[in-house]
């Protein structure tokens, strides 16, 4: 009786709205109440049907035990029973009777239509003229008959039942109505638990659906799905803005009690404590975090209750049930919840990144990987309010920002990272604006007139490149360093042009190096020496900085899953020169995937195996490749004239970041001749070589320009023999004697005294 009250309601409200007047009407104020009336039809109706056995039992007994006596009484009692009349009222009582609860127990199907087609039969010899048997003498015949032909279908089609009284397909010819309620029902904020009933009626629209008319099925099916789906997107819209408005101000709490806010309080307390000058009275006092947890009425309430609350009415909604059917779809309100909340929480991420690439400002990776923190903590908190997977949607979001684009084809943060790292921060140390500075293992600004509108070691730290490597992980790692080997190899393309136009001179440099006399004509015919040199320590900046990522890397990964590091470093440690090269570099590819570092970089080796050349011939390659070691080692008496060229004991490199050149000269030799299948030891000897011959050479000039900067360029020497795997400090003392070294170290050391006064 309520449901097919409350369904005669919504349809006098519906039909009432077809033709609704322009003034307000007592009904109107009701049309936002639908929600509730809707909602409460299909969560009685829900609970009939999961209660079932119960309502079955109920009905069972009260046929057997009071609805079959009760009829036979009412028969016995009949003065005058015809025959066949007599036979239909005597199958009424013994199958009445007949029902036990054994049979319902052991779940067999009961059937009691033939029961009810008899009580049909009966009602039409009972009802015609001249009868012997008057249905209209005995009025509790018909009572009780009607009243046990309802409990049986309670026991035998209670779902056919539910669907006579709650049908409200009809609904389906009304759609712009419908959407009308909705969103006026939304609109309220006192409904809003109860949406949910909008959606849920959409599946009784295939009850409007005939088999003489199969054309109609398409287009109903379509209107069913549009409307089903355009509701639940909005709940799910209107939950999920919430959600995310808690996270933003749970964000806001957060960034006030990271250490960079803390300087204003440590002199407020320090001021207080030496007794100085205290700020006027007009200046208001600095609220200290924790102060909004602070009532002094409970009924006070803030913004944040106000959205818990809101949260809690709109989650009610998604409880009336975990999924539905709408024209054979199978439809999952919880899964719209997640699809939103996944959309959002990944323009939210980027947008907190706050990338502008007119200015190349971002925010610090650190404080990104703080405010993610936040978001992410926060929205663990759902799982109070709805039973959906939280965790699957942390995990697919945070995996989908270590992909160059998110799964609806949106950049990520680590495309933007990258893009930064790039264009902002490698792109100004290869100008030396910005240095590399080993001692800090950081990128740090020079002192220039022109300001950066950044302070690079902020983003190139130990903690800015850790908290870059937990946003991106190993997989946006991985992207970063194929952009920075594009950026090499372009480079590369560059150096063999060079290399190629010098040939002629290279290879009599080559075959003279030991020639003071020769090497100072042909140095003469040589040109691009500073431009190799420049090109050479723009790759060794970029390098730098890989291995600087890698070593962030390595430590997250050490934190996050030291049972997958070990055996990776076993097996890289298992490798040997014996091995087959194509074994060796597969493993040291999920080594560097790792973060591991590498003797031979797997990524360049890559990278310049893919490159295009116009030389046919592998040995052309070669050649070039050890012409190329050798246009560098004769270039670097070139150094000496770069006053910026000096050797900093304080940042552990030179003021031109040339120091980065022995980085690139070791990487870059190395994957050179592994693609080439060479001998890598060999030719670093060769270079070792020429490079000590030339820069013992410097000895022997007076021009004071030339020897200026001669003891940092010893020392960079040093550094490549250092860095190397294939050379040795015995190799360096053949060539070159320590002495030199020792006296250079001690010149810039004096220097580095001098200035520190």
């Amino acid at each position: 009786m309520a449901l097919s009250f409350s369904r005669d309601e919504v349809l006098w409200l519906v039909r009432h709205m077809e033709n609704i007047p322009k003034t307000k009407t007592p009904e109107d104020y009701a049309d936002p109440q639908m929600a509730e009336l809707l909602f409460y039809m299909e969560k009685l109706r829900a609970l009939l049907l999961r209660h079932r056995y119960v309502v079955q039992r109920y009905h069972l007994q009260y046929l057997a035990q009071y609805d079959a006596l009760v009829l036979n009484d009412t028969i016995q009692g009949m003065l005058v029973c015809p025959e066949e009349e007599s036979v239909l009222m005597s199958s009424f009582v013994s199958t009445l009777s007949a029902l036990s609860l054994k049979h319902l127990d052991a779940g067999e199907q009961f059937d009691l239509k033939p029961l009810r087609l008899d009580w049909l039969r009966l009602q039409v010899y009972t009802s015609v003229g001249k009868a012997p048997l008057a249905l209209k003498d005995y009025p509790e015949l018909a009572k009780i008959m009607n009243v046990s032909q309802f409990h049986s279908r309670m026991l035998d089609s209670v779902e056919e039942l539910l669907w006579e009284t709650t049908d409200l397909s009809v609904l389906c010819f009304h759609a712009r109505v419908f959407e009308k309620l909705f969103s006026q029902s939304s609109e309220d904020v006192c409904v809003q638990r109860y949406l949910m009933g909008f959606p849920l009626v959409c599946s009784h629209f295939s009850q409007s659906l005939h088999p003489l008319c199969p054309e109609e099925t398409e287009d109903l099916e379509k209107q069913s799905l549009k409307l089903c789906v355009s509701f639940l997107e909005e709940i799910s819209r209107q939950t999920s803005a919430v959600v995310l408005e808690i996270c933003a101000e749970q964000w806001n709490l957060h960034e006030k009690l990271l250490p960079k806010h803390s300087a204003q309080t440590i002199s407020t307390a320090r001021n207080k404590k030496l007794k100085k000058v205290q700020p006027k009275k007009g200046d208001a006092p600095r609220e200290k975090p924790g102060a909004e947890s602070l009532r002094k009425d409970r009924a006070f309430v803030t913004n944040l209750d106000k959205m818990h609350q809101t949260l809690t009415e709109l989650c009610s909604s998604f409880s009336i049930c975990t999924d539905f059917s709408v024209c054979r779809h199978v439809i999952v309100p919880a899964e719209f919840l997640l699809t939103q909340l996944e959309i959002r929480l990944n323009k939210v991420f980027v947008q907190m990144a706050g990338y502008n690439q007119s200015t190349h400002e971002i925010s610090r990776p650190s404080d990104l990987a703080s405010g993610m923190q936040a978001y992410v903590s926060a929205i663990h908190t759902l799982s109070s309010y709805i039973n959906i997977d939280v965790s699957r949607l942390v995990k697919s979001v945070l995996l989908q920002q270590t992909q160059p684009l998110d799964s609806y084809g949106a950049q990520t943060i680590t495309t933007l990272y990258t893009n930064w790292y790039l264009e902002g921060l490698l792109r100004q140390a290869s100008s030396a604006l910005i240095v590399h500075c080993p001692t800090t293992q950081c990128f740090i600004n020079q002192n220039t007139e022109n300001e950066q509108n950044f302070h690079a070691e902020e983003y190139s730290d130990i903690g800015g490149l850790r908290s870059l490597a937990e946003l991106i992980g190993p997989y946006g790692m991985k992207f970063l360093s194929e952009n920075l080997m594009w950026h090499i190899i372009s480079q590369v393309g560059e150096l063999k042009k060079l290399v190629s136009d010098n040939m002629d001179v290279l290879v009599q440099m080559r075959a003279n190096y030991e020639d003071p006399e020769a090497m100072s004509e042909l140095q003469k015919k040589l040109a691009g020496c500073e431009n190799v040199l420049k090109r050479m320590t723009i790759i060794g900046v970029i390098l730098s900085f890989r291995s600087m990522v890698q070593e962030a890397l390595e430590e997250i990964m050490d934190r996050h899953c030291p049972f997958l590091m070990k055996p990776i470093r076993c097996l890289k440690d298992f490798v040997c020169p014996e091995i087959d090269i194509k074994v060796t570099l597969g493993v040291y590819e999920m080594a560097s995937a790792a973060g591991l570092p590498c003797e031979i970089d797997p990524a360049l080796v890559s990278a310049l195996a893919n490159m295009q050349t116009d030389n046919p011939s592998m040995e052309e390659e070669y050649k070039i490749s050890c012409l190329l070691l050798v246009y560098i080692a004769v270039s670097l008496p070139s150094l000496c004239l770069d006053p910026n060229s000096f050797y900093s004991r304080e940042h552990g490199g030179h003021q031109n970041n040339i120091h980065c050149l022995a980085t690139a000269v070791n990487h870059v030799a190395a994957a050179m001749f592994t693609v080439q299948r060479k001998n890598i030891q060999t030719q670093m000897q060769e270079f070792l070589k020429v490079a000590s011959s030339v820069l013992l050479q410097l000895g022997q000039n007076v021009d004071n320009r030339e020897i200026k900067n001669r003891d940092s360029v010893y020392i960079l020497l040093h550094m490549i023999v250092e860095q190397s795997p294939f050379l040795s400090q015995d190799m360096l003392e053949m060539c070159f004697p320590y002495v030199l070294l020792r006296n250079a170290y001690r010149e810039v050391h004096k220097v580095f005294i001098h200035t520190m006064g």
